[in-house]
């Protein structure tokens, strides 16, 4: 038997290898020229010897492999076991969903503020879930995929390519004419004020197209989707009770996860804190909550699926990034602070385009967690409820019309989460939670800060303006003294005159559009419910006044969102504040579109609705 001297207890000195280089000079060996050990190899630490029988090499080294087979029939078995404990788990739980459901069905169905809907829907929601645990999504969709193509898509592959898009525009204002001029005048209400209302909208669509970044890259089928979504959602919601209460539903259940925290600050302070109304106490806590939340949520990949199906749906129905398309439908529940939070892992990632996008939508609305403020105010809650859910499509359409998509987005279609640094280091959903609170922390004090600057210089222009107007007159005896809020008043009086407002309360709307733009929409709908002449106003402007006012789209709300943004994804905080101003400005006109449509579909009944 031969033996091999081996260095190390590895074993790549037996594997085979290229031959060992051949030094030239005194260099070749490290023996003297006497065969007596060198000066460095007497400094060289000693080197073990193994014998290595040639014969059982093999099987030796084969030996590793068996020890990693029966590693990975272990893994295997973990993972079965884990499998089958998971199937286990789910079938509990919906048994568990199912007898509530039944039980909850039989014995409460009639009992006040439980009944049958709430349960229902959640049982329901429970149910599409665990299907489409069991069967592929691309399964499911099979039914709707036949039923498209051999109805509506007949017809789509039938015309031809160029005439599709005009057909459609024809089509979304024969809706518009149809569901505007058909019922009957009453009132205000008479038509030649609805038509108005459809000439302010078109006006807006026009000088959105006019001022395009790239008007040959307009994507018109998402804004004449968008549109048309738009004023059906409008209908079903003003026209219809079962629209208004289920869209109230969903609100409700925002303002109810988000009131939670109310709960933790009351520890933190004292009982009394519920009924402080106060900015600082009231919603930067339900912010941190909730971005704590969305952080769990992550990291057990909800909110990952959810992302997912919303792409699929929008990239088919409007072509828009899932991004774009989760934060829009998001905002009018949880808020613009709270919805970019369900993007985070996207937002280093997203084009100048979806930027834009996600801002305007957070401008275009107001939140779940401010809506339930604004209806103990005596709003319209009707009103407040359908301009959320409005402002969804409103927001994708109008800013696609100034801020067209140029480059290849990451969540067109399919979406594929990247996983943010710290999920590597996150060790389970507690840890994740705990982070995401932390996180909360800071981007609410980026908020506070951001808005006590904003304001603060929106103070410091109206005292310039008032000095300054004071040597004119202004400010002096019955003069209204000169302010931002002034001048937008009077610069926005021919944006109340297209919205179809009566004549008479043209100017008292405008003050409040202006109002809600330098201050927030809390200020004009106090004014509007609380102050003269606005008290007074007709009905019908006082329903387009409660449209008009209902998004977050002012100063303070930019400051918002850059200081929320620029947190979340500090590299693109340039990029923020380039498009913030003109997604400020299309936020405004996205929520004066849904004033325009609610000036068409007006009627007496919007009048009697409950707050």
């Amino acid at each position: 038997m031969s033996s091999l001297p081996i260095q190390g207890d590895t074993l790549d000195a037996i594997r085979p290898g290229p031959p060992p280089l051949i030094e030239s000079g005194d260099r070749r060996s490290s023996k003297s020229s006497d065969g007596s050990p060198t000066a460095d190899e007497k400094k060289r630490p000693p080197v073990a010897q193994f014998d290595v029988d040639t014969e059982n090499q093999s099987d030796k080294v084969g030996s590793l492999r068996g020890e990693s087979a029966e590693l990975d029939a272990t893994e295997k078995r973990k993972a079965t076991i884990k499998l089958w404990a998971k199937r286990a788990w789910l079938a509990i739980f919906f048994l568990l969903m199912t007898a509530w459901w039944i039980f909850g069905l039989v014995k409460r169905r009639h009992t006040e503020n439980l009944g049958w809907l709430k349960p229902t829907l959640l049982y329901l929601a429970i149910c599409v879930r665990y299907l489409f645990w069991l069967v592929p999504s691309r399964l499911a969709l099979i039914p709707i995929r036949f039923v498209w193509q051999n109805s509506a898509g007949r017809v789509y592959q039938v015309l031809p390519a160029k005439s599709r898009q005009p057909l459609a525009a024809v089509v979304t204002i024969g809706t518009f004419l149809i569901g505007t001029f058909v019922p009957e005048e009453t009132g205000d209400n008479t038509r030649a004020n609805r038509a108005i209302s459809i000439f302010g909208l078109l006006v807006m669509i026009g000088l959105l197209a006019a001022s395009s970044r790239d008007f040959k890259r307009i994507p018109w089928h998402t804004v004449i989707g968008g549109m048309l979504t738009q004023f059906i959602i409008a209908v079903f919601v003003l026209r219809t009770e079962a629209g208004y209460d289920i869209f109230n539903f969903i609100s409700e259940m925002a303002r109810t996860l988000l009131g939670f925290a109310t709960d933790g600050l009351v520890f933190l302070t004292w009982d009394g804190i519920r009924d402080i109304h106060w900015f600082l106490v009231s919603v930067v806590p339900a912010i941190i909550f909730f971005i704590a939340l969305v952080q769990a949520l992550y990291h057990l990949g909800f909110l990952q699926w959810f992302i997912k199906k919303f792409a699929i749906f929008f990239f088919w129905s409007l072509r828009v990034s899932g991004a774009e398309a989760v934060v829009a439908a998001a905002t009018p529940f949880i808020g613009q602070g709270e919805s970019a939070m369900l993007i985070r892992p996207f937002i280093a990632h997203l084009t100048l385009a979806e930027i834009h996008q996600i801002m305007t939508c957070g401008f275009a609305t107001i939140a779940g967690s401010v809506l339930v403020a604004y209806v103990g105010m005596g709003l319209n809650a009707q009103a407040l409820v359908s301009s959320c859910i409005m402002s969804i499509p409103a927001s994708l359409a109008i800013s696609k019309l100034r801020y067209p998509e140029t480059q290849e987005t990451l969540t067109s279609g399919k979406v594929e989460v990247p996983e943010s640094e710290e999920e590597h280091h996150t060790v389970n959903w507690i840890h994740a939670f705990a982070n995401g609170a932390w996180l909360g922390i800071k981007i609410g004090a980026t908020i506070i800060a951001c808005l006590l600057c904003v304001i603060a210089l929106v103070s410091l222009v109206n005292g310039l303006l008032g000095w300054w107007g004071r040597y004119w007159g202004a400010g002096l005896g019955t003069v209204p003294a000169l302010s931002l809020e002034l001048i937008l008043s009077y610069l926005l009086y021919p944006v109340a005159w297209l919205l179809g407002v009566p004549k008479p309360d043209l100017l008292n709307v405008a003050k409040l559009i202006g109002l809600k733009c330098i201050t927030n929409e809390f200020v004009a709908f106090n004014n509007l419910t609380t102050v003269e002449p606005y008290m007074s106003m007709s009905p019908r402007s006082i329903v387009i006044a409660t449209y008009a006012c209902c998004g977050f789209g002012n100063i303070s709300s930019l400051g918002i969102q850059i200081g929320i943004l620029s947190q979340l994804a500090p590299k693109r905080s340039g990029d923020v504040v380039r498009v913030g101003v003109s997604a400020l400005i299309c936020g405004i006109i996205a929520t004066l579109s849904s004033a325009s449509i609610a000036g068409m579909l007006f009627h007496d009944g919007m009048i009697a609705r409950p707050a």
